[in-house]
């Protein structure tokens, strides 16, 4: 006898305009991504990339909720009809020649340029009305930005998402050359992120971390894309980006190894909950170029491969929604060791410390005939303590002069020498054969000109310090130490008992 098994359905009601009505799917998303590059300078370039796509047409709709696209954008699309906007943050400037092409080269400073909808009657109020707004909203100097320094391109910055049309009228493009990237800058752009700087990629968002490198830019990159293959409707797209480079040699203290926890003193311990994927690429190209000279810890689940910039590339990936992959050891700290000396592993190099010890380069290099070589070094100025200045600092600070060791091929054969035998200035430099022989030579010394700050002024402030405190010291001493008499009015010298005299004999009062 069969028994009726009772079911129970569960609906979802919510309340809505017309009475209960069923829950609808979130139409919106969250993807980011940490790009990890070894540079064939030897740098490491991470790159961050934050995609938050929204399936409403926000000009159109009326939004009033918003999940994961920021409020304050969403805003700004609206009320000021923006087709496109492109937001740039640099500091140092992309060295294509040692680092290779980058993912999104921006130039230094802040850049700014807006493509607006043909509907915009004014762009140039919009314009204005719009740099105001973005300058708030990210701590910068945006608002500087007037027709001095705004121009409208014809040929280049065409839109990088849906365009129906490209009227170049209703594009506006602004940079800031001297516009300074710091901390102010970062915080507003990491509250823009879903999950803040609280899980996911985002915890490796340290600021103090991030502007120690030798180069630093995030953006802001709005645009509209296609929501399906046949293009019915359209999604708003927000990519937030940022790309730093770090000197290897500086953060593995001379060495090319490096992890995450070197780079951004910190690991990575969950995902963001919000993100529908989180991944990690690691391009590992070198390898398996390299017969495996490089050791990538842990090892990856899985690869990707294609074409990116005109060169095939293959990365390692890690994907953090995978459970195994963080909770096997609490953390993911991703790791790349050489498992031998590259070519240039003879390089030996020693990073300074600021006051404590120099730095220290030396390179075992053959050189072929009639050639030359160049070795150049990248350095910053920098103002030193006022008691570290020499007596004449603006003559220049000088630097230790360069040494060249070498084994030279002689031109005749020498025979072995007898060093007790031979004269003096023969027998300095041991000589194994007679093939060739040891010279040492030295560069002359580089003169530098470090800030100097105007030493005049603390001369000033010590003759004016001194002047004031001698007025005000010398008052009050006098005050406290000097004393008061008071003198009895005298009588009268032999002149006025004379005019007296006279002055009674003419009968006149006395004086």
């Amino acid at each position: 006898m069969a028994a009726a098994m009772p079911l129970a359905l569960f609906v979802l009601l919510l309340p809505g305009p017309g009475g209960w009505c069923l829950a609808e799917p979130q139409r919106d998303s969250l993807r980011e991504e940490l790009v990890i590059t070894p540079l064939p300078s030897g740098d490491v370039a991470a790159t961050f990339q934050f995609r938050t796509r929204w399936d409403s047409e926000l000009q159109r709709e009326g939004v009033s909720h918003y999940r994961l696209f920021p409020k304050a954008l969403g805003q700004l699309i609206a009320k000021y009809s923006l087709r496109e906007l492109h937001l740039s943050f640099t500091q140092g400037f992309w060295r294509t020649r040692y680092w290779g092409p980058p993912f999104l080269q921006a130039p230094s400073g802040a850049e700014l340029w807006v493509w607006f909808q043909d509907t915009v009657t004014d762009v140039d109020k919009s314009w204005k009305e719009l740099s105001n707004v973005l300058s708030g909203i990210f701590c910068a100097s945006l608002n500087f930005i007037d027709s001095t320094n705004t121009v409208t391109p014809t040929a280049s910055f065409k839109p990088l998402g849906l365009a129906n049309d490209t009227d170049h009228y209703f594009l506006r493009y602004a940079v800031l050359p001297r516009e300074v990237v710091c901390t102010e800058n970062l915080t507003p752009w990491k509250k823009l992120l879903p999950c803040s700087s609280k899980a996911g990629l985002s915890v490796l968002l340290k600021a103090d971390r991030l502007f120690h490198t030798s180069y630093h830019s995030q953006a802001v990159h709005i645009r509209p894309v296609c929501r399906n293959a046949r293009c019915t409707s359209i999604s708003w797209e927000l990519r937030q980006t940022l790309s730093v480079v770090f000197d290897a040699f500086i953060t593995g203290q001379g060495k090319k190894d490096w992890s995450l926890f070197r780079m951004f003193s910190r690991t990575l311990t969950e995902p963001c909950p919000l993100a529908s994927e989180s991944r990690v690429y690691v391009d590992i190209t070198n390898y398996n170029q390299d017969n495996e000279t490089l050791e990538v810890n842990p090892a990856p689940t899985t690869t990707y491969q294609d074409v990116i910039l005109g060169t095939r590339k293959t990365y390692a990936v890690y994907d953090l929604l995978d459970t195994a992959m963080i909770h096997n050891s609490r953390n993911l700290n991703i790791q790349l060791k050489w498992k031998r000396p590259p070519e240039n592993g003879y390089i030996h190099y020693q990073p300074a410390q600021d006051r404590l010890q120099p730095h220290l380069l030396e390179m075992l290099i053959q050189l072929p005939a009639n050639s030359v070589t160049k070795v150049s070094i990248q350095f910053e100025r920098a103002l030193l303590k006022w008691t570290e200045y020499t007596p004449d600092p603006n003559h220049g600070f000088y630097v230790s002069p360069s040494v060249l060791s070498a084994l030279v091929p002689s031109m005749v054969a020498a025979k072995p020498v007898d060093w007790e035998e031979s004269p003096l200035f023969n027998s300095l430099f041991p000589v194994s054969d007679g093939s060739n022989y040891f010279v040492r030579l030295y560069t002359e010394p580089l003169l530098v000109n470090l800030p100097t700050p105007d030493f005049s002024m603390p001369y000033n402030v010590i003759c004016l310090t001194c002047t004031v405190v001698a007025v005000c010291y010398g008052s009050f001493y006098n005050l406290l130490t000097r004393t008061f008499h008071i003198e009895e009015p005298r009588t009268g010298g032999l002149a006025k008992r004379l005019a007296n005299f006279i002055r009674r004999i003419r009968g006149v009062p006395p004086l």
